[in-house]
This record gives C-alpha cells, structure tokens and sequence, in this order.
C-alpha cells in the first residue's frame, strides 16, 4: 500500500473537523430566530440524550480499531477477519443501544413529548456504527470521506433554508442535523469495500477483542462525564446565563482544538502500525515530529487566541457574549495541554496497550474536574468552571506523561525537540508583541483581527526560519514548491 501524506491527511482531517464544529455555528443565528424557544429545547435534549446511546453503540471500538487494525492493513486476509470480527461487535452493541433507547422511552413517561424528535436523532446510531470510519483511518484515506461530508453539509445548509420556515419546524432540523453529520456514512460503507470486504459474523474472539474494547469504552465514559459535568454543576449552582457565556468560549475553544488536532489523529494509525510491527526507531522518528510539529503549531494559536478572545467572540457570538472573554482567555491554556495529553495517550500509551493506563488517568481527571467546578464556580462562576478545565487537563497531560515516561523521555528531552519548543516561545513572544500593536494602531475590530492575524504569522515565521528551525524552514519548502506547481 503506498504510504499517504501526513500533510494532506492532516489538512483533510483539520476541514473536516472544523466544518462539524462550523455546521451548528453558521445555522445557529438562523434557527434561533425561526423556532420557538420550546422548540430549540426539545432539539437540543433529544440530540444530547441520544448521544449517550451513540456512545453504547460505539463501544470504544473505534480507537481499538485503529490501534489493532493498523497492524494488519497489509495483510488482506488478516485484516479482513480483524475488521468481520469488530464489526460484528459493533453491530451487537448498535442492538443493545437501540434496545436501550426503546426501554428509556417506554419507562421513563416525562420524555413523551421528546420521542418524535428521539426517534429521528436516533438514526445516526446505526449511521455511525455503518460509517465504519475507523476503515478509513487505518488506511489514511481521508479524502472521500472528507468531500462526501462536504458535500452533505452544504447540502443539508440548503435544505434547512428552503424547509424550516416556522417555529414548529424543529423536526425538520433535527432530521437535517442527522442528514449532515451521518449522511455520508451509509456511501462511506459501501465504499469501505475497495480496500476490504467486511462481513458479520459469529467466528469472534470475544475474550482476546472486549477486555481491551470494554477499558477503551471506560475511558471514554469517564470523559463524557468530566466534559458535561461543566456545563450541568454550572447551570446547577448558577444560571442559564452562566451556562450560555461558557458554552460559548467552549464553542470557540473546541474549534481552535479541533483544527490543530486534526495533525495528531491522521498519525495515530501510522505510529500503532510501526509498534504494533516493533518498528521502534520509525515510531521514535514520527513521534518526534508530530511533538516537534505540534510544538510550533500549537503554542502560538494559543497566544494569538489569547491575544484576540475579544475580537473573536465578537465576530462569532456578538456584543451580547462579551462577558465570555475572560473566559475564553482563560480555557485557552487548555488546548496545549489537551494537545500534548492527547499525544501521550493515543499516539503512545493506547499503541503500546497501556489503555488501562489511560482509564485510570481520565478517571482521577474527571474527579479533579468536578472537585475544582464546587470549589471554583461560587466565586467565579463561568470563569472558575473555564479554570477547572484548565487544570483538569495540566493533571491528565503530567499523569498520561508520565505513565508513558519510558516511551517519550528519550523524546522529549531530546536537544532538537527542547530546541524546537524555545524557539516556539520567542516567536510566540513576536506574536504578542505584533498583536498590542495592531491593537494601539486601530480601533476597528475587523482590521484589528486582520492585520494581527496576518502580522503574527509573518513575524512569527520569520523568527523560526532566522533560528533555522527545522519545522518553519521545512513548511516554508513545502509551500514554495506548491506554489511554483501552480505557477
């Protein structure tokens, strides 16, 4: 098989990413002034409630299927019966969560007025056990998965504004939400067969795949309960408003978040491959680049989202959400350690079969949340619930480091990769720099965002390429040659 483009797949998997998190943004201001009130809230319950039930469904078998899959992708028979044998759990985890869902219904009689809009979200269940997207991902293969959600979403973007029209149209929008996030999935497993054909079957090493699938589903469990109990010990011990304000930054964040991320996953396959086949040195080599890259990526978004959370939250949310600055400002340290946490856990200590390992961090983590959001949220409200996050990820970032420490010391302490971070930190400090200027030079917003965005990647290259950094000058290459294709 011929080994695709990390850049690519990366800039693939980064557009991806955002237009997910970009689909609610841009239909949002839209919806809000269509439907009722009531309406917005029996789709947003029925979304959230089914997403515990997606979550059943997908068993943590995604990850455990990359790690393992990964190790046979060029072996057909192997991965054949790999992928047979994890589909068919997949299926019979889709049942039990439907089964689920139907006795949820029936027993609990408060969610009458939600089963409509239940049933139609509830689609996406079996969509995304068919999507089979973990196929995908051992083969790095992003690009038809990546045009074929394109593809939906602005199709699904049509739609919503030719068909809800009136406040009791929320049904609609919630069967187009469906349309957009899992649309794709049915032509997704349809099109899995050029690289494999997958069969359900009874043959399945059930011992040898749950122990390892089952910690993974823990793990995930553990996370789904750290993320949502922000939003519920908020709205809980404050109010609606509170909760509004800090969805919002999170909102922004998870964007940021999501975009850089999109480098780490599309290399989660290669490195389980190069350790699954006890391929050290390779799996040292794309390790250190992807820490190395993500280094010089991920530090100065950071700074330049610090530097211009007033700007941004005004060009996203409006004056109205002002008071999610600080907020913003103060999660935005969470996405270096989220980043580097997520390194050492999927790119390290799930490859190396250490998902126990991960388990047990993410538990400790979300404790450590919920801890901090009683602690800190009386006194600060939407800002001590933004804190929390920050140092529940700082925790979970030092314990997965440490629990890989034998992997990633030799790495991390490395002189190119120590070299490469403070050159980051002096650029970072350009963007800094650069960005108060703009804001004592202008005082239009728009113009403001322009020119320090601009400004910020120009200085903050030119630092890197003066220090001869490795990354800058290799990007730089890469971008010159592109140009002089086109050309």
């Amino acid at each position: 098989m011929s080994k695709k483009s990390l850049g690519l797949n990366a800039f693939l998997n980064g557009l991806r990413s955002v237009l997910n998190l970009l689909f609610p943004l841009v239909t949002f201001p839209y919806i809000s002034r269509v439907l009722s009130v009531s309406g917005i809230g029996i789709y947003n319950f029925s979304n959230t409630y089914i997403g515990y039930f997606i979550l059943i469904a997908g068993l943590g078998i995604a990850t455990y299927a990359v790690r393992e899959g990964a190790k046979y992708r060029d072996n057909k028979e192997q991965i054949e019966e790999f992928s047979s044998e994890v589909f068919s759990i997949n299926i019979l985890a889709t049942v039990i969560a439907y089964i689920l869902l139907l006795l949820s219904l029936v027993i609990f009689k408060n969610l009458n007025n939600y089963v409509a809009c239940i049933l139609i979200f509830s689609i996406q269940i079996l969509f995304t056990t068919l999507g089979t997207e973990w196929i995908y991902t051992i083969y790095e293969d992003y690009t038809y998965i990546t045009i074929r959600s394109i593809i939906f979403k602005i199709l699904s973007i049509i739609l919503l504004f030719i068909f809800v029209k009136r406040p009791s149209d929320y049904l609609i929008y919630a069967a187009i939400t469906v349309l957009a996030s899992v649309g794709s999935n049915f032509l997704n497993f349809v099109h899995a067969r050029s690289f494999i054909h997958i069969r359900l079957t009874l043959n399945t090493r059930w011992e040898y795949h749950l122990k390892p699938i089952l910690t993974i589903f823990a793990s995930s469990v553990a996370v789904t309960i750290y993320v949502y109990s922000d939003n519920t010990i908020l709205g809980l011990m404050k109010n609606d408003y509170a909760v509004g304000i800090y969805s919002t930054s999170v909102k922004i964040y998870q964007i940021a978040q999501s975009l850089l991320s999109a480098v780490l996953t599309v290399t989660i396959p290669r490195l389980a491959m190069l350790w699954g086949q006890r391929r050290r040195r390779e799996y040292n080599d794309v390790l250190t680049r992807v820490i190395n890259t993500l280094g010089v990526l991920v530090l100065p978004a950071s700074v330049g989202l610090l530097m211009l959370s007033r700007e941004v939250v005004l060009i996203i949310a409006g004056q109205k959400f002002l008071p999610s600055v600080n907020s913003l400002r103060i999660i935005t340290w969470a996405i270096i350690f989220s980043i580097f946490s997520w390194i050492f856990s999927d790119c390290v200590l799930i490859p190396a079969k250490r998902e126990n390992k991960v388990l047990r961090n993410t538990l400790v983590t979300a404790v450590i949340n919920i801890i901090l959001n009683f602690v800190l949220i009386p006194t600060m409200s939407y800002d001590g619930t933004s804190l929390s996050t920050v140092l529940a990820e700082l925790s979970v970032m030092i314990m997965n480091g440490y629990s890989c420490r034998d992997i990633i010391k030799p790495i991390i302490f490395k002189k190119e990769t120590l070299k490469n971070l403070l050159e980051s930190i002096i650029g970072c400090i350009g963007i800094v720099g650069v960005c108060l200027l703009c804001q004592w030079s202008w005082n239009s917003m728009i113009m403001v965002t322009i020119f320090s965005v601009n400004s910020s990647i120009l200085i903050y290259g030119a630092i890197l390429v003066l220090l001869k950094n490795k990354i800058a000058i290799s990007m730089l290459k890469n971008a010159i040659n592109i140009i002089k294709n086109k050309i």
